[in-house]
């Protein structure tokens, strides 16, 4: 039985991994294991690690990637270290990981550099941040591609990627949105205990190549939160450079009445809360993915998600706090007919599945050749 190991460092990405870790434990054909990292070991973030076990999933290795002084560098050393010590241990034939942080990055080295094959979701997307060259990096690093659209598989042909390991599967997050099994809203409330009848949700991450501006733009955002009438759902920034600068502009709103700050909201209950928000915030990829699919207004702030997939429901602005004034009012009166968005249909997990189980896929070498299109 082939061994298939997850690697999840947030829980934004669990969030985008679950159907297709659950798919691949149902379908009895594969040895699952989860290394779980990053955010979901941290005390600050609410120890998202318990979600994962409150999946109902085992063989999860549970690994500390991080110290008071760690920085992106540093954390990227560490999981490397810690993985490459359970790969040792386990040997799995193929390593798994997503989107762009450091945490997938370290999977995918781990996997290249020990002639395991690695899996990347959600490669060929383009953003505003480091984040960018940190996908693209993973991407150069793996072996099979399970991309989100046709755009992305375009641009990791551009890249040198073989187009026969490029596999359009959408975005596997889309398959938990549109499950039956999701809780509805007053459930979602009671778990969390918000008593709001209305409300919109701040997602604002740090963007790590603009720290030195970051006091200001916080600075700017809470005035903003303070001074607007609407009642806000806050969640944790990731915890980039920056991360702590955030926390302390949130710490300032605590004891208002028109604000609920939660280090993480678990993905099905952020779901629907989302599907009932007024308008979702931030620079979060919540706004460009998931709000769009539910017809709910996003306001994105800053150039976090420069060059990101955009429609109708994406409100742009500025860090400046009267435009951000104004993309709220804006929002506010803006309806959004629920759309087709260009990330797959909710069937993600059936059509991963299909590739592993093809021995095709397995056959792929770990030794890389590049598709040279001159």
């Amino acid at each position: 039985m082939r061994k298939i190991l997850f690697l999840t460092g947030t829980r934004a990405d669990f969030g985008k991994l679950k159907s297709l870790i659950r798919v691949c434990v149902n379908s009895g054909l594969f040895d699952v294991h989860i290394f779980a990292t990053g955010m979901h070991m941290q005390h600050q973030y609410g120890i998202t690690v318990k979600e994962i076990e409150k999946s109902g999933f085992s063989n999860i290795f549970k690994f500390i990637n991080f110290t008071s002084e760690t920085t992106m560098d540093l954390t990227l050393a560490k999981t490397i270290d810690g993985l490459s010590s359970f790969i040792k241990e386990e040997t799995p034939d193929m390593i798994i990981v997503h989107g762009d942080r450091v945490e997938a990055l370290a999977g995918a080295i781990v996997g290249a550099l020990n002639n395991i094959l690695v899996g990347h979701i959600e490669g060929g997307e383009v953003s505003g941040t480091v984040d960018e060259i940190i996908r693209h990096s993973v991407s150069k690093m793996s072996h099979i591609h399970f991309v989100a659209n046709e755009l992305a598989k375009k641009r990791l042909i551009q890249m040198g990627e073989l187009e026969n390991q490029v596999f359009v599967i959408g975005s596997p997050d889309i398959d938990i949105m549109f499950s039956e099994g999701l809780p509805d809203i007053v459930e979602s409330k009671n778990y969390y205990d918000i008593e709001f009848e209305d409300f919109a949700i701040l997602m604002f991450h740090p963007v790590t190549t603009e720290n030195h501006q970051l006091p200001k733009i916080v600075q700017e955002l809470i005035a903003t939160i303070s001074s607007d009438s609407n009642n806000y759902i806050i969640i944790y920034p990731n915890n980039d450079l920056g991360s702590s600068q955030i926390l302390e502009g949130y710490e300032t709103l605590r004891g208002n009445p028109r604000v609920k700050i939660f280090p993480s909201i678990r993905f099905e209950y952020f779901l629907v809360l989302l599907k009932h928000a007024k308008f979702l915030i931030g620079n979060s990829s919540a706004g460009i993915r998931e709000a769009p699919y539910y017809g709910i207004p996003s306001i994105n702030i800053g150039t976090r998600q420069n060059n990101r997939a955009y429609g109708p429901s994406i409100i742009q602005s500025s860090y400046e706090r009267s435009d951000i004034i104004s993309a709220i009012k804006n929002a506010e009166q803006t309806e959004i007919k629920i759309g087709q968005q260009d990330f797959g249909n909710g069937s993600s997990d059936v059509k991963f599945l299909e590739i592993l189980k093809d021995d095709q896929t397995w056959e792929i070498s770990c030794q890389k050749l590049f598709n040279d299109l001159i």
